[in-house]
């Protein structure tokens, strides 16, 4: 996956923009960290109740803390500096690693986010958009989101600011017709990607996840498999209800990555962990801010130094 950020300079936007989770988990560790004893069985209570707090979620806090509570268990002796160093370990071997280059291979990549509303779906293609444009790649915005006018607006206007071209029909059009015309516009062009957007739809509604496999098919009809991206776009102030909608997408469509917006205004960052863990999900970026360069593609290492106390 590109980057364009040096080390330096990534490690410390990720620091910046995870303080509140770093300063949750700093006050609610320390008290766990800041002596070295051996650690029992309430030292790992507290842990995993911290956790938890912290949304990693049961499952995944239980898949972080197992193999201690069975050292514990067995006798084994294991410091709180010892925990300290295997916990981070875990917790960079549970967070999913993309195994796909991005932009997808091909000359034409087809990015397709889905997620529902109020997530910040729409603003994240037009950062990504900008993002790629400044890489040197050419784009193009689909406005697939056929059921509110304001949606297919918005997209115009964030076409007009980055320069990028939008395909788009009338409200209430078929979505798929939108994703047929904006592919074979980027292949009429010769265009490098397309990104489309979908309307957020509930994903408890039937008959939305049943139009979003439509126009899946629809996709898949005209790009090979390798050259297209499933996003799922989630809101990391919404906690473990992320969870649910990963859930529920996940099992009508093959989701291949996501992106977490607004990671700087929760001190829960941890539903990262949780995402990538429980459905083996790469994530692709994170959001830290409003501007574009906020946006920032994920670094399991820097990650995992910005929320651990120091």
């Amino acid at each position: 996956m590109f980057n364009f950020l040096k080390k330096e300079v990534l490690f410390d936007k990720f620091k910046k923009g995870l303080s509140k989770t770093k300063e949750f988990l700093s006050e609610k560790l320390s008290e766990i960290f800041e002596v070295d004893k051996i650690v029992d069985l309430k030292t790992l209570e507290e842990l995993e109740e911290t956790l938890i707090l912290a949304d990693v979620g049961v499952e995944t806090t239980l898949a972080l803390l197992n193999p201690f509570k069975t050292k514990v268990l067995q006798g084994e002796t294991l410091t709180t500096k010892e925990l300290r160093s295997l916990l981070k370990n875990q917790l960079l071997f549970l967070l999913k690693d993309a195994d796909r280059p991005f932009p997808p291979s091909g000359n034409l990549s087809v990015l397709f986010f889905l997620g529902v509303n109020g997530v910040g779906k729409t603003t994240t293609i037009a950062k990504l958009g900008k993002i790629l444009k400044d890489k040197g790649y050419s784009v193009v915005l689909v406005a697939a989101d056929t059921f509110r006018a304001a949606a297919i607006e918005q997209l115009k206007t964030w076409g007009e600011r980055i320069g990028a071209p939008v395909v788009a029909l009338q409200e209430g059009a078929d979505p798929g017709a939108v994703i047929y015309q904006g592919i074979t516009y980027a292949q009429k062009y010769n265009i490098n990607v397309v990104l489309i957007d979908t309307a957020g739809r509930l994903h408890t509604k039937y008959n939305l996840i049943e139009e979003l496999k439509k126009m899946v098919r629809v996709m898949n009809k005209l790009i090979p498999f390798e050259s297209q991206e499933i996003i799922l776009v989630l809101d990391a102030t919404t906690g473990q209800n992320a969870i649910s909608q990963a859930r529920h997408f996940s099992s009508a469509i093959p989701i291949h990555s996501v992106i977490i917006t607004k990671m700087d205004g929760t001190a829960k960052g941890g539903i990262a962990i949780a995402v990538s863990h429980n459905f083996n999900l790469p994530i692709r970026f994170i959001g830290l801010g409003e501007k574009p360069e906020d946006l920032i593609p994920f670094n399991k290492d820097a990650f995992i130094s910005a929320i651990l106390p120091d």
